[in-house]
């Protein structure tokens, strides 16, 4: 019995550590990419400063693959750190939720077409 203990004891400890590796890993990207319904089209965060970029790739050619800028404002007043921001997917293809995991503050994001892309803050 108190072998069986001990083992348990020691396996909870091990997938405690290794959940919190795997977390510190993910939390300090400074870059991710989240992938959209559109096979061709990603949105790059910087998870430090809440900057999104619709980066599209193509094997037609140059002229398909871009990265535009969503968002070129920096939305931390300062206060940065790998992983504080996060993109959300909606059941709309186009839209996107940020987040700010440290404030609360929201975003919609909302990529497509040139005329179409935004970001707007939810109060």
């Amino acid at each position: 019995m108190k072998k069986l203990l001990v083992l348990l004891v020691f396996m909870t400890t091990c997938l405690i550590g290794c959940a919190e590796a795997q977390t510190a890993t993910t939390d300090g990207d400074n870059y991710k990419l989240y992938e959209t319904t559109n096979i061709w089209t990603f949105l790059k965060l910087d998870t430090r400063t809440g900057k999104i970029w619709q980066v599209q790739y193509s094997t037609k050619g140059p002229e398909y693959r871009f990265e535009s800028v969503l968002n070129g404002e920096d939305l931390t007043n300062g206060n940065t750190k790998p992983g504080k921001f996060e993109l959300y997917k909606t059941q709309n293809m186009y839209n996107f939720i940020l987040l700010d995991k440290v404030s609360g503050k929201t975003w919609q994001v909302q990529w497509g077409d040139e005329d179409a892309r935004m970001v707007l803050r939810i109060y």
